[in-house]
């Protein structure tokens, strides 16, 4: 089969996932300027791949389940999880733990909730030293500041967009702690290498798998392989409730813990005995949880295949390349559906022309994360502070500032990264999918207008 001889609709729709990759093996030779075109850019007054409109998240899911299942909470009269150790929130956390395979799970207000309390439950404070990357949402870094302990950032795997374990053990000395990998887009970490890491020099291991719902790696969910799990259910999140988080775990104790910190320090028997905020999910948000759990797993598989025939699609295609997956991964979060721009496939159109062009075709991919953690203000903020004057030496605090140097992270960010919605758009048709993929290599097939 010669790529010449098809439309780019009519080749996209012979071809199925399973034979796609033998067919781009023959194709990709054939890449280049002497090619049938696929029509006039919509950018220039061509016809758009795409008119439809995406679905809306959580939107799309506020079906009378929900609103039944807050409705009842509202007339019940139980609003704060204190008042029944049977409502929303505890049924829910019940719930969670069976489906991600742990014995216990504490709802929180929300996702940075839950990796703070986790930081202060393991006494991680002052002094100490806790490594992670400089790709995610900030409540990562901030959990380790709201103990007064020092973010430690690692540069990126420029595949995989995760904090690259070849470099985690540069960064270790007598004051490191622990790790919080981040998995990025819902995507498993290398834990392996990680956690070989962390057992080699002692450290405690907090998995960020905030955008990781139901994620699995080597058969185990992520969350539960290093010594807690953190998760969010905030509104852009697979599983939503405006605001509000998980932490999951087996260790009985490190758990009641998480539960006394959370709970402003007071332990399950009502003692006040330690330093803690309220971090308590309320009954409304376990309402709305419990509302649409039932679904949940099966919006996973829909996101999981939807991405894999995405993978399919895109096998061997030069110009964007998805998300690396390391060995052991069986499941992705798909928060985003993550893929690396190459500009010397595009003529060297930097990433904004090819962005513009491609949701001028119906379909909006977007950088995510504008800038890494080490280029922004918060860095400055500290060093200058009395408490962490007082706790670093002036020495460490100047090599600190000195190591805020990730150019692989600036890559990424600057160049590179380009993401579709995954949480609603990989819930879509095959002929969304479909629409993504043409988008794409109409905008390809027209690189030398970019």
């Amino acid at each position: 089969m010669k790529f010449n001889d098809l439309s780019r609709r009519n080749f996209i729709t012979a071809v199925t996932a399973t034979t796609l990759a033998t067919a781009f093996s023959n194709v990709i030779p054939a890449y280049g300027n002497t090619r049938k075109k696929s029509g006039k850019l919509a950018i220039f007054g061509g016809t758009p791949v795409r008119v439809k409109v995406w679905p809306k998240w959580p939107a799309m899911i506020a079906d009378e389940n929900l609103i039944e299942s807050v409705l009842k909470t509202t007339k019940s009269g139980i609003w704060s999880r204190i008042q029944s150790p049977t409502g929303t929130v505890a049924t829910f956390e019940k719930e969670y733990a069976r489906l991600m395979g742990t014995q216990l799970c504490i709802g929180t207000g929300s996702g940075t909730q839950a990796l703070a309390t986790s930081v202060e439950a393991m006494d991680f404070g002052p002094g100490d030293e806790i490594i992670t990357s400089p790709y995610s949402d900030f409540g990562t870094v901030s959990a380790i500041l709201t103990s007064r302990a020092l973010p430690v950032l690692v540069d990126l795997d420029r595949d995989s967009f995760q904090l690259d374990p070849e470099e985690i053990e540069k960064k270790i000395n007598k004051n490191t702690k622990a790790i919080i990998p981040v998995h990025i887009m819902g995507m498993p970490c290398n834990m392996e290498r990680i956690m070989a890491i962390a057992v080699k020099h002692n450290l405690k291991v907090i998995e960020d798998a905030c955008q990781a719902n139901f994620a699995k790696y080597q058969a185990k969910q992520l969350g539960t392989i290093g010594d807690l799990g953190c998760f969010s259910f905030q509104a852009s999140k697979q599983i939503s409730c405006g605001e509000g988080g998980a932490i999951i775990g087996n260790d009985e104790v490190l758990m009641d813990r998480c539960f006394t910190v959370q709970n402003h320090g007071t332990n399950r028997k009502g003692s006040n005995v330690t330093i803690g905020p309220k971090y308590r999910m309320n009954e409304f948000e376990g309402a709305v949880l419990m509302g649409q759990i039932a679904g949940a797993r099966a919006r996973f598989e829909k996101r999981n295949a939807n991405a894999a025939y995405l993978d399919a699609k895109l096998k061997g295609f030069p110009g964007l390349v998805p998300q690396k997956k390391y060995p052991g991964t069986e499941s992705s979060g798909y928060y985003k559906y993550a893929m690396s721009y190459r500009k010397e496939h595009f003529n060297n159109a930097d990433r904004s022309k090819f962005l513009k062009a491609l949701s001028a075709e119906g379909i909006n991919l977007s950088p995510y994360i504008a800038r890494g953690f080490h280029g922004e203000p918060w860095v400055d903020e500290i060093l200058g502070l009395r408490e962490y004057k007082a706790l670093y030496s002036a020495a460490r605090l100047k090599s600190y500032k000195e190591e805020m140097k990730m150019p692989v992270c600036d890559l990424v960010c600057n160049e590179e990264m380009v993401v579709l919605e995954g949480v609603a758009s990989l819930l879509g048709s095959t002929q969304d999918m479909d629409d993504v993929i043409n988008a794409i290599m109409k905008v390809y097939d027209n690189r030398d207008k970019l």
